[in-house]
């Protein structure tokens, strides 16, 4: 387009001397309006030219003041530009003005809702899972989850807790079943180990007993331990049971309150979580919990999968259809961008004036001038143009006042 420009401006130097030369050797009365219009053009080519130069770099290296003001205004020109930004992009109402008319939610609903959509963003979701547990490093996690697993079970007191469930348990009556299953067991027990009272009876029994004593002794044992089994067990009001109640709601008592109960249940706790068995399956947790995650993510049909897909594709018909959730959902991204742009505006448009300022002058100069230098070279085109224009009028003007 320089080239071009440049064109013009030489078109017209070459027109003005052929019509110079032919008016001043007695050519016809039209090459004096040819030769005005034509040294009109080159002035207007020459202006143009120096305005659009001056704007990158001092005209032929003439350092004319006021000129190469890109080079010299670049950093005014970046903070310029970031306060416009700020101003005119990054304030509060036109960000909030802008979200709420592009129906965020709503959109976003609509595309969820698309069962092909939730699986990919499922499968995202998944990319980015598999991505952050192979990131992990094994043992850290490992150590963070025996710490905290640790840390917090000996920290808190089992007693306190495990009364306060067990006198929940009694009070409800919950445990009246377990009562009765344990009764039902013992009532059939003694029931079908008929043979098994008697040989006890004979082997406690002196050596000097007839056996026929020590079976009647057995028998006798036997019906009164049958007897009293199936008492216990056909009536829910018996001795034994509510003594069983007593002395379970006595225990609950005593591990909420009893100190001597409640720091035997703390050693009972300190030898369970000091068994091997135990550690072993405390530091083959996150071994455990990673095959399963990454297991999970790896397959597009594992169920994991397919629920996480299912509750996507309904939250987005969700907020299709329910406008109370679209709004809340619009609400928290409007108040999100509210924040953000309130907090952090002046960081974000510091990011365009930090960065005109690390460029160079020159470079700076030259990429502004790639990017609209064709649209300014118009510029001293139509300077040439309508130069030529004015003077052809200008003349026109003179040689009817004068003439």
């Amino acid at each position: 387009m320089k080239v071009v420009a440049t064109g013009f401006l030489v078109a017209a130097a070459i027109v003005w001397i052929v019509f110079l030369v032919w008016e001043r050797n007695g050519g016809p009365a039209f090459t004096g309006f040819v030769r005005a219009a034509a040294e009109a053009g080159m002035v207007g080519a020459f202006a143009d030219w120096f305005a659009v130069t001056a704007l990158f770099r001092h005209p032929l290296g003439l350092k004319i003041p006021h000129t190469a003001i890109i080079p010299r205004k670049k950093d005014q020109l970046g903070e310029s530009l970031s306060d416009f930004v700020g101003e005119n992009f990054l304030s509060v109402p036109v960000v909030s003005d802008k979200l709420r008319s592009a129906r965020i939610a709503n959109r976003t609903g609509a595309w969820l809702s698309r069962r092909e959509n939730a699986e990919r963003v499922t499968g995202e979701a998944a990319t980015v899972v598999r991505g952050a547990v192979a990131v992990l490093r094994d043992d850290e996690v490992q150590a963070v989850i025996d710490q905290a697993v640790t840390r917090r079970v000996v920290a808190q007191q089992w007693g306190p807790p495990m009364g306060k469930l067990l006198e929940g348990v009694l009070v409800d009556g919950a445990h009246r079943k377990v009562v009765d299953l344990i009764c039902d067991r013992a009532y059939d027990w003694v029931r079908l180990n008929h043979d098994l009272v008697m040989s006890l009876v004979s082997k406690q029994a002196p050596s000097w007993s007839p056996r026929f004593v020590d079976g009647l002794i057995g028998d006798r044992l036997y019906a009164e331990a049958l007897s009293f089994a199936w008492a216990v067990k056909s009536d829910a009001d018996h001795p034994l049971r509510k003594a069983i109640d007593r002395f379970l709601t006595s225990f609950a008592g005593d591990l909420q309150h009893e100190p001597d109960t409640i720091a035997r249940v703390e050693a009972i706790k300190m030898q369970l979580l000091e068994h091997p068995d135990v550690q072993g399956l405390i530091s083959r947790a996150w071994a455990t919990g990673k095959a399963m995650i990454l297991d999970a993510a790896e397959d597009p049909s594992s169920e994991l999968r397919r629920r996480v897909a299912d509750g996507v594709s309904r939250f987005g018909e969700r907020m299709v259809l329910d406008e109370d959730l679209r709004e809340k959902v619009d609400s928290w991204i409007v108040d999100a961008a509210a924040y953000v742009v309130t907090r952090y505006a002046p960081e974000i448009t510091a990011l365009i004036s930090d960065t005109v300022k690390r460029w160079d002058g020159a470079e700076t100069s030259r990429k502004i001038e790639l990017q609209v230098g064709r649209d300014l070279q118009f510029i001293r085109i139509n300077g040439t143009v309508v130069g030529a224009l004015a003077g052809l009028v200008i003349y026109t003007v003179g040689e009817l006042v004068v003439g």
